[in-house]
C-alpha cells in the first residue's frame, strides 16, 4: 500500500445555503458548500476540505440534493467526494462550562446521516442549529462523549485567539474543559505556530493542524496541512490525526504568526501594540487598560516549558497567500491560474522564469521571497492583521 501527500484545509465556514438562507452571519454571501467545494478543486488544488457548518439543515439539504442530482457522492470512508475534492463534514460548536469563558470546538463525523444525528441531538440543548457557531448548553466533555458515540473526532478550534477559545479565553489548561483522550487534535490559529504551542506540556501528544477559518472564496487555503494518506476521506483523516498505520500530517503551512491579527496585544484606546512585558497592565503609550491581549503574551503568560518539539510533530512552514503577495491583483492572479491551474501550483511548484513570464519580475521575486521565508513583515495584533513589507 503506497502512501501519498495531499493538502487539506478542514476549517472553511458556509455563508449562505443555496436558497439563500443564513448560516455563518459574518461570512460571505456567495460561500456555499456547492462554491467552497468548486473552489476547493478547480482554483485552489486542495484535496480534502473541512466544512463546519454541516450541523444547519438547510445545509444539509443542499448536499442531499447534490447527491441525488449526481454532483456528489458519499465516500464509502466517509467524506463528500466532488470530482477529486473530499469534503469532511464538521460543526464548529461554541461551548462554555461554569467558571469558565466560552470556546469554539470542531466536530467532525464521517457521513451526512451521522451529522443528520448529531444536529438532532444539538436541537436539545442549542437555541438555532441552523446557523454557525451556536451555543450548546452542555458540558464541553458532553458534546465530546456525543461525537465519540458518533464514531466522529473532536478538534479544538484556534486553540489561542483572545475570543471563543480554550487558550485565549476559557482556561489555562485544555485538561480542565476537554477530556484529552477524546481530543483528536489542535488547531493552532492564525496567529501561532507549533514554536509557540509546544510551549505548552501537554499539547505534547496531540496533532497540530492548520486551517484557515475561512469567511469568504479566497481565504480558503491562507492556512494548510499536508496529509499522507492512502487517500482523501474521513477514515484517513482519523488515522492522520492518530499517526496510526503510516498516516501522519508531514506539514503544516501556515502564517507566519506576525501576519496573524492576534499575535500581539493591542491597546483599544490609542491602537499601539504593547511591549512584552507579561506584567504590565496599562498601556505604556497612554495609560489605558483596554487592550486586547496577544496570543504571543497569553503564551507566555500559560507556558510551563521552554518550546520543546516532541518526535512526531511535523515542520511548519510559514505560507505566505497569494493574497498577501504586495502588488499581485486579482487580474494577475486570473492569469497565474489560467497558466498553473490552481494556487497550490503556484505557491509550490512553479517554476519562477514561468511566474515572471506571466505576472512580471516584480511579482516573481515577492513569490521567492515567500518561498524562501525572506520577506520582511509588519506585526498584527488587536484585529488587525501583519502586513507584507514590500522590498
Amino acid at each position: 500500500m503506497s502512501l501519498t501527500p495531499f493538502f487539506a484545509d478542514l476549517h472553511i465556514h458556509i455563508g449562505r445555503t443555496s436558497r439563500n438562507l443564513p448560516v455563518k452571519i459574518t461570512a460571505a454571501r456567495n460561500l456555499t458548500f456547492e462554491s467552497i467545494v468548486k473552489e476547493a478543486e478547480h482554483r485552489k488544488g486542495i484535496r480534502m476540505i473541512g466544512v463546519i457548518d454541516a450541523q444547519s439543515p438547510p445545509v444539509q439539504e443542499d448536499i442531499e440534493a447534490g447527491l441525488s442530482s449526481g454532483l456528489y457522492k458519499e465516500h464509502p470512508d466517509g467524506g463528500i467526494l466532488y470530482h477529486n475534492t473530499i469534503c469532511i463534514l464538521g460543526a464548529e460548536i461554541e461551548v462554555k462550562d461554569p467558571g469558565m469563558g466560552a470556546a469554539h470546538i470542531l466536530a467532525y463525523l464521517p457521513t451526512l446521516a451521522h451529522m443528520r444525528e448529531f444536529t438532532k441531538w444539538c436541537r436539545n440543548y442549542m437555541k438555532n442549529v441552523q446557523l454557525s457557531t451556536q451555543r450548546l448548553y452542555r458540558p464541553a466533555q458532553a458534546l465530546q462523549e456525543k461525537v465519540y458515540e458518533l464514531d466522529g473526532i473532536i478538534v479544538p478550534a484556534h486553540v489561542f485567539t483572545p475570543f471563543k477559545s480554550v487558550y485565549g479565553n476559557a482556561t489555562d489548561r485544555m485538561s480542565k474543559l476537554l477530556n484529552p483522550d477524546l481530543v483528536a487534535g489542535v488547531e493552532l490559529g492564525l496567529s501561532s505556530d507549533s514554536s509557540l504551542a509546544d510551549q505548552l506540556s501537554e499539547l505534547s501528544p496531540l496533532t497540530f493542524v492548520t486551517n484557515s477559518d475561512a469567511h469568504s472564496l479566497p481565504k480558503i487555503g491562507r492556512e494548510y496541512n499536508e496529509f499522507l494518506i492512502k487517500e482523501p476521506s474521513f477514515a484517513e483523516l482519523k488515522l492522520a490525526l492518530s499517526r496510526r498505520e503510516g498516516r501522519k500530517v508531514c506539514a503544516n503551512y501556515g502564517l507566519d504568526p506576525r501576519l496573524g491579527k492576534y499575535y500581539r496585544t493591542r491597546c483599544l484606546n490609542c491602537e499601539e501594540l504593547w511591549p512584552a512585558y507579561p506584567e504590565a497592565d496599562r498601556c505604556p503609550e497612554c495609560g489605558s487598560a483596554k487592550k486586547v491581549r496577544g496570543v504571543r503574551d497569553r503564551i507566555m503568560e500559560i507556558a510551563d516549558q521552554e518550546s520543546v518539539h516532541p518526535d512526531h510533530r511535523p515542520p511548519y512552514i510559514y505560507q505566505v497567500p497569494l493574497e498577501f503577495i504586495p502588488g499581485l491583483g486579482k487580474r494577475t492572479l486570473e492569469k497565474l491560474l489560467a497558466v498553473f491551474g490552481t494556487e497550490m501550483n503556484v505557491l509550490h511548484h512553479a517554476g519562477m522564469e514561468e511566474i515572471a513570464a506571466v505576472a512580471g519580475e516584480k511579482i516573481a521575486w515577492q513569490i521567492r521571497l515567500a518561498r524562501e521565508q525572506r520577506l520582511e513583515l509588519e506585526e498584527g495584533g488587536g484585529g488587525k492583521y501583519g502586513k507584507v513589507k514590500i522590498t
